[in-house]
């Protein structure tokens, strides 16, 4: 049995919108990065990214090298618009943003996680994409209500899809994180439960469903993974320490010519 190496989301996007989240195989990367790790500043040699990059667009045909971020677990969104398609680089070139959005079509966006949520967001009439890294710094702080405000038209019209991230089973966090998702919303206390040792387990699904609802964006679909359980398939930061990367990416599909 010939094993996935991509997650295509099952949202209703207009056709244009292409969108995809990679799994851990398929690529060349060696133990503990293997094998398609696209993260480059993960200690794993530049040369097995680039080929790792390199047989992402292939497989998928993208239009273009994927726009790499330098993520710093922040909100700020970096305007692709303007930004012209080029080689891969390494993560320490890379523009500095934990999001991005682009109404530019064969423009690819792409974040980076390995327990952290990746979010995509297109608005329901195919003019514009945007991605978001979403760990709970970037979620608590406001990441995805500073990609959703790039957004030319109301909340709405878009709509969004979580990637895979740590369940709630697995990620155990102090106290300090639940106050900050309680100082800008009393109600985030549904997104935790105390557990035997004082902590709390947290629940990044439940999080972003309400920030993007509390934003007006109603349509939400996927949330159904945990990438510390399924070691076959995800990487996990907290389960394994030094490990790969994976990428959700989206695009606009280029036009066709015309006939």
């Amino acid at each position: 049995m010939i094993t996935p190496v991509m997650i295509t989301p099952d949202w209703p996007a207009p056709s244009r919108v292409r969108a995809a989240f990679t799994l851990r195989s398929g690529g060349v990367s060696e133990p503990p990065y293997d094998s398609l790790n696209l993260g480059a500043s993960v200690g794993d040699s530049w040369g097995a990214v680039a080929e790792n990059r390199r047989r992402l667009r292939e497989r998928l045909r993208l239009p273009s090298e994927p726009l790499w971020l330098r993520q710093v677990h922040g909100i700020h969104v970096l305007r692709a618009d303007a930004l012209a398609a080029g080689a891969p680089m390494a993560d320490a070139d890379a523009p500095i943003a934990d999001a991005a959005v682009t109404p530019v079509a064969g423009r690819v966006l792409a974040v980076q996680v390995a327990d952290c949520m990746p979010v995509l967001l297109c608005d329901r009439q195919g003019t514009m994409v945007g991605a978001a890294h979403a760990g709970w710094r970037g979620l608590s702080a406001g990441v995805l209500e500073a990609v959703i405000g790039n957004f030319p038209v109301p909340a709405t019209q878009l709509t969004a899809w979580l990637g895979p991230t740590i369940s709630t089973a697995h990620f155990e966090v102090g106290e300090e994180v639940r106050q900050a998702f309680l100082a800008r919303d009393p109600g985030a206390t549904v997104g935790f439960c105390a557990n035997p040792r004082g902590r709390w387990r947290c629940d990044l699904y439940e999080l972003a469903r309400r920030r993007l609802s509390a934003a007006g964006v109603l349509d939400v679909y996927g949330g159904t993974w945990c990438t510390y359980q399924d070691a076959e398939r995800f990487f996990s930061f907290r389960r394994d320490g030094v490990c790969g990367r994976m990428a959700a990416l989206i695009w606009l599909e280029p036009a066709g010519p015309e006939i």
